[in-house]
């Protein structure tokens, strides 16, 4: 393929992130051409190895930048994600990956790779029996503990559930037939208030976190957190990288918190992540930074350099 400076810009809703993307893409004199996932299909009869993609219908991107993939349909969902598996096969950049993303939003299997990475991360629990979850939180919660219910494929802290010995557990159709229960961590004892960090890591380097305060257990800043920049200490730069690399991702908010004996741990890997809160108390410009790496992949693998 012919090399060009055009590149995917893959998001539903042309927001705050996708606009500081695609001003980071000019800098470095690359054009950005937002697509939805919905105006993109298959068609073994185009010209484009089978990919119909608006603006590319007789050359495919340099690379494909994945902003945002609008909530849908199973069917719809893997339709999306087959697009980028596509581009990926047919030797594209794309970042961040289908495969990344499989393995991040489905809460299950990421903290299933986690745990087998050897890193730190709450006690998690999948099931589809409502007899067997019911016998993990009667178990868990019998010394005074609490587990956290949460959706699957949830985001920004919406439909989180905080469970205790004495709460009903909910029926299946509540929780689209799929139980994730995870250890609960307070993180007031240290007297702190509820807390958390976000990591931000972009080409297996932390180049930015913040603490975000809640004035409940729920910290995300969608739901009333506040974020304030924290320093990069050892400890939470090196589980956060891991935890990236563990998860295949080339950039991604890594959400940490801390135990009451003072050890960090991995609540999640956001490979989809929003920055608007931590760009908001930091100076490092995060979507140049993303931007920066995302040309350096395409060009690590095209002989003809990107413009820039």
């Amino acid at each position: 393929m012919q090399e060009n400076n055009r590149v995917a810009l893959f998001s539903d809703d042309p927001d705050w992130h996708a606009r500081r993307l695609t001003d980071a893409l000019a800098r470095r004199g690359v054009e950005a051409v937002w697509l939805s996932f919905t105006d993109c299909s298959f068609d073994n009869s185009s010209p484009t190895s089978g990919l119909v993609l608006p603006g590319f219908e007789t050359e495919l991107p340099s690379g494909a930048l994945t902003r945002l993939i609008d909530p849908g349909t199973l069917e719809q969902i893997t339709t999306r994600l087959d697009i980028l598996h596509a581009l990926d096969a047919l030797g594209i950049v794309v970042s961040n990956s289908a495969r990344a993303i499989e393995r991040t939003v489905d809460k299950s299997m990421a903290s299933f790779l986690l745990a087998n990475a050897g890193l730190a991360t709450p006690l998690t629990w999948t099931c589809e029996s409502p007899q067997k979850a019911r016998a993990i939180l009667q178990h868990q919660t019998r010394n005074g503990g609490k587990l956290v219910l949460k959706p699957l494929f949830g985001a920004q802290g919406k439909g989180l559930r905080l469970l205790d010995a004495s709460s009903p557990l909910p029926d299946p159709e509540e929780v689209d037939g799929v139980y994730y229960l995870q250890q609960f961590i307070d993180t007031t004892t240290g007297g702190e208030g509820w807390h958390d960090w976000r990591v931000f890591v972009i080409g297996g380097k932390a180049v930015a976190a913040m603490i975000r305060r809640g004035k409940g257990w729920i910290t995300n800043v969608l739901q009333g957190g506040v974020c304030e920049a924290a320093p990069l200490e050892s400890g939470l730069v090196d589980l956060a990288v891991a935890a990236a690399r563990a998860l295949g991702t080339d950039y991604a908010g890594v959400d940490i918190l801390r135990d009451h004996e003072g050890r960090f741990q991995i609540l999640e890997v956001n490979s989809v992540p929003a920055w608007k809160g931590l760009q908001g108390v930091i100076e490092v410009d995060l979507a140049q930074a993303i931007v920066d790496d995302f040309l350096s992949r395409i060009d690590a693998t095209s002989p003809v350099r990107i413009a820039g």
